[in-house]
């Protein structure tokens, strides 16, 4: 009935393709910030701006009429926290600041996400509650009469 089904049909394949990006969106700008600026805790820095940005967007939503778990915040801070952590701990090898932070992230966002996305409501109660809004007549798309000679 409503979209948020969608969530449910994909929930695993969702959950591994987030896992990856946010994991690699975290890494590569907090490293790339961190070996330019040389400024320990700036993973948690990026971190905690990726978050305040997610509840902007999740507050837009919301204000569109959307449920308010229709954008899950992703727990991005532990896992940045940690990545400072293997910064501050590989000083001098910059390769095992990013290996050893990187392998950390990849392991730990996940894990954080995961605990996350089970505090979500049920998608398929969701479904049900919040209806797919039916379109107005000048919006319903006519399926085109493809191949059709008879």
């Amino acid at each position: 009935q409503g979209d948020y089904i969608f969530y449910t049909d994909w929930a695993w394949t969702s959950f591994v393709v987030f896992s990856i990006s946010q994991s690699t969106m975290l890494v590569v700008g907090a490293i790339y910030y961190m070996l330019f600026t040389g400024v320990p805790g700036t993973a948690t820095y990026y971190a905690t701006i990726m978050t305040i940005y997610t509840w902007v967007a999740k507050g837009a939503w919301f204000a569109l009429g959307y449920p308010y778990d229709f954008v899950v915040v992703p727990v991005w801070i532990p896992s940045a926290m940690l990545l400072d952590l293997a910064y501050w701990a590989t000083r001098r090898n910059k390769h095992a600041a990013i290996l050893i932070g990187g392998v950390l992230v990849g392991m730990s966002l996940p894990l954080f996400n995961m605990i996350n996305l089970l505090l979500v409501a049920d998608p398929l109660e969701m479904a049900f509650k919040y209806p797919r809004p039916t379109l107005p007549p000048y919006m319903t798309p006519i399926e085109p009469q493809v191949g059709k000679f008879y």
